[in-house]
């Protein structure tokens, strides 16, 4: 019945920012760089934070210092999305945040070597979140894939109260009803983004932590591909990476193939599920057999990718450069 009553609460929150949102005029005018082509109300995945807020009065405020980081994130994203703040200003919240949710993992208990790459780890992780949301559907479907896997692992490995995973799914169901369709009512905004980020890596490093498996990473490996090897192509472009762009996969299937976005989504959504699953029942082998099985996971992936994106690019980009 809680679970029925958070939906309804979000689905009516949601419904009151649409209304601030036409009211304010924090839409999102469609570019050169962009995947739509009509105004759209930007923002609306702040339902996420929403939910981790039920999650956070319900629970009797567990988990302070990662609601506290996701907060501070979620606010500074908010006003990125309207004003456009300065680099610097979202790096050190980023850093405050990320250095608030390691202090929930207990983290600087370890050496300065270990926390040092996990920073950067971590704010790379959740900006390649963010650099993934150009469709619709995608940062919702992709979400709730992740959290569904982290629910069942959390069945057998309990690392996390099973609510705040619960509370997380059901802010981006609310989301998908208004996004993930042709024509969206709203995007997700970098607030939805990188809220929905910080959320999913939080969940993730409790489970690294509590099992010392590293493999779960790969409950991210379909993002993670399109990402770096975008990163990579555009590095050897000399393009300035951090300015904004449409030269991912999934933007070019989208785009330039003329794939329907909801089916890319869906794909993106699907593959990292069944991997997914492979991880979850890999994680009963040997440590060698992990290894290997990652690395070739991996390495398939790339491939299929590289090749994928070498056609797209040679058939519908080439030829009009």
């Amino acid at each position: 019945m809680e679970y029925i009553l958070l939906v309804a609460i979000l689905f009516i929150a949601e419904l009151v920012y649409f209304k601030i949102a036409d009211k304010y005029n924090i839409i999102d005018k469609p570019n050169e760089r962009s995947s739509h082509t009509q105004i759209t109300l930007r923002g609306g995945g702040v339902v996420f934070y929403f939910g981790a807020l039920a999650f956070f009065i319900y629970s009797g405020f567990e988990y302070p210092y990662f609601f506290l980081g996701l907060t501070a994130i979620t606010i500074i994203s908010f006003l990125d999305d309207i004003f456009t703040l300065s680099n610097k200003i979202r790096l050190v919240i980023h850093l405050i945040s990320v250095l608030l949710m390691f202090y929930q993992w207990d983290l600087f208990s370890l050496s300065w070597m270990w926390i040092v790459p996990a920073l950067i780890g971590v704010i790379g992780t959740i900006n390649a979140y963010n650099f993934m949301d150009g469709i619709n559907g995608i940062t919702a479907w992709y979400s709730m894939v992740v959290l569904a896997l982290l629910a069942m692992v959390n069945t057998e490995v309990h690392f996390v109260d099973e609510n705040l995973i619960v509370f997380a799914m059901l802010g981006a169901a609310v989301f998908a009803f208004f996004n993930f369709r042709n024509k969206a009512k709203a995007f997700a905004g970098d607030v939805g983004s990188v809220c929905m980020a910080f959320i999913v890596v939080f969940l993730l490093g409790q489970l690294i932590i509590t099992t010392g498996n590293f493999i779960y990473i790969l409950f991210l490996v379909v993002y993670g591909i399109d990402t770096v090897w975008t990163i990579v192509r555009r590095l050897l472009k000399k393009e300035n990476i951090f300015q904004a762009h449409r030269s991912h996969l999934y933007q070019y299937l989208s785009n330039e193939a003329g794939i329907n976005k909801l089916y890319v989504a869906f794909v993106y959504g699907i593959i990292q599920y069944l991997i997914g699953t492979a991880i979850i029942s890999l994680t009963q082998e040997s440590v060698a057999v992990q290894v290997g099985v990652s690395i070739g996971i991996i390495v398939v992936l790339s491939i299929g990718y590289l090749l994928l994106k070498r056609n797209i690019l040679k058939r519908y980009v080439e030829p009009r450069d």
